[in-house]
């Protein structure tokens, strides 16, 4: 099955994640398919919080793609953003 989840990065107590697609047998920080966009908890100031190429992640939830749960809940933020973006 494929999923559409996290893997950390960044330093110690500074986590960044890449979102990424990947097989659900494969370890969180091992082998993707693609990555489709980051979140970054720690966003201060100018620095985006999340990025997500939103696209790419209906196609692949098109193909039987599913989302974790936090995944979900960047998700609906960020096409709510984006569709606010566009009706301004």
């Amino acid at each position: 099955m494929v999923k559409i989840r996290l893997t950390r990065g960044g330093a110690k107590k500074r986590p960044f994640y890449h979102i990424i697609v990947t097989d659900s047998r494969s370890a969180r920080d091992g082998r993707n398919i693609e990555r489709v966009g980051y979140y970054n908890p720690v966003a201060t100031g100018a620095e985006k919080r999340v990025e997500m190429d939103l696209p790419r992640i209906q196609h692949w939830l098109g193909q039987g793609a599913q989302l974790t749960d936090k995944v979900a809940d960047l998700y609906k933020q960020a096409s709510k953003q984006s569709s606010q973006a566009t009706a301004a």
